[in-house]
């Protein structure tokens, strides 16, 4: 039976720019979609956060125009500013329908960010 769920992800960029945070959005959202195996019709929203030294392309952008998610409503926003925060990440909220229990959905964190969250992260596999 399936139901509303949110799939957490991060990754970092090397640099501020058009080419790597496209790359990067790209990487995060392929490896979210193929190991929680998603249905990019169920997908309810998609909330991204970047930190403030990101600024040369917005990831929402990234994400209609590569993996066609133009009737999603996708939105993109600036991260909280941490003391000793991790810099040039960006973080994703994707609730969608899934028939994968709780324990069964895949966070991916990539390039950096898997510190973010040890206990739930997952890497390329």
């Amino acid at each position: 039976m399936e139901k509303l769920a949110s799939i957490r992800g991060a990754i970092t960029v090397k640099e501020n720019s058009i080419k790597e945070i496209k790359n990067s959005t790209t990487l995060l959202l392929t490896e979210l979609l193929k190991q929680n195996k998603l249905d990019k019709s169920k997908i309810i929203n998609i909330i991204f956060t970047v930190t403030d030294d990101i600024n040369e392309l917005n990831p929402a952008t990234v994400s209609r125009e590569e993996f066609q998610l133009d009737s999603v409503p996708i939105l993109c926003v600036q991260e909280m500013k941490i003391k000793n925060g991790l810099p040039k990440c960006i973080r994703v909220l994707i609730q969608t329908y899934t028939e994968l229990k709780k324990e069964e959905i895949k966070h991916v964190y990539l390039g950096g960010a898997e510190n973010l969250r040890p206990d739930i992260s997952r890497g390329v596999s």
